[in-house]
């Protein structure tokens, strides 16, 4: 029987979602520990991955259970008790045919910031970004959304057959003396929300203009290689 899970998790206790060869401290290594622990030896496959220390409130994943495993809401509440920096929020069974993966059809990321540094609770979840003009911000976001090649803003590794993506949403919000930026997209590349976000901070910031944020989108020249701080982003929801 095939499930799909929503989770939440603190990404600043991993190193990234995916499984890895050099370390068990992932999410996707946390969660299959659980299932094995209650007879479950299943492999889990997510809607995308997240980079270490980026964290997630929507993130959606799959897996197969044996027949006898029918009581979802108690399977959920012992795998619970089992994870440390991870919930399942819920479980529900869907048809064998659904991937968390390939069936998505849009993804959101939420970014959080704020224009002074972050208190000593604050720094795993709250990036800090200062002196920056909002309306160039949005000019810059602006840039994105449409589809577009997306070759100069993500790094190596990512596991695509194409570079190609397409923005459906980018915009900044501002409340409570926080700063937000999402993006909603049909899939993203590696690190491509920071490597977005800190290009059209750049420009915010007037160290990186307008054009030539364009001209690296274009696939032009390549001006900026760096990534937003990992502790503001989250994997907020994901749509089928």
């Amino acid at each position: 029987m095939r499930v799909k899970a929503v989770i939440t998790y603190d990404g600043s206790a991993f190193f990234g979602f995916q499984r890895q060869q050099t370390t068990k401290e992932t999410v996707t290594s946390a969660i299959e520990q659980a299932l094995k622990s209650l007879k479950i030896h299943s492999e889990i496959t997510g809607s995308g991955r997240t980079d270490r220390g980026v964290h997630a409130t929507g993130q959606i994943i799959h897996f197969d259970l044996p027949p006898y495993w029918s009581d979802l809401e108690r399977l959920r509440l012992n795998l619970n008790r089992k994870l440390a920096f991870i919930e399942i929020k819920h479980i529900t069974k869907v048809e064998d045919s659904f991937h968390a993966r390939f069936s998505a059809k849009k993804r959101l990321y939420r970014y959080v910031f704020r224009t002074r540094p972050p208190s000593v609770f604050e720094r795993k979840y709250i990036s800090c970004y200062d002196g920056f003009d909002k309306t160039v911000l949005q000019e810059a976001l602006d840039c994105f959304i449409g589809e577009h090649d997306f070759r100069y803003f993500h790094k190596t590794g990512s596991d695509t057959h194409t570079t190609v993506r397409r923005i459906y949403r980018a915009k900044y919000r501002e409340k409570d003396n926080c700063h937000f930026i999402y993006f909603e997209a049909n899939g993203f590349l590696r690190s491509q929300v920071r490597m977005m976000i800190e290009s059209a901070m750049a420009c915010a910031k007037g160290t990186m203009q307008i054009y030539e944020l364009k001209e690296q989108l274009a696939g032009i020249k390549k001006y900026n290689h760096r990534l937003a701080p990992p502790e503001g982003l989250y994997l907020a929801k994901v749509l089928y």
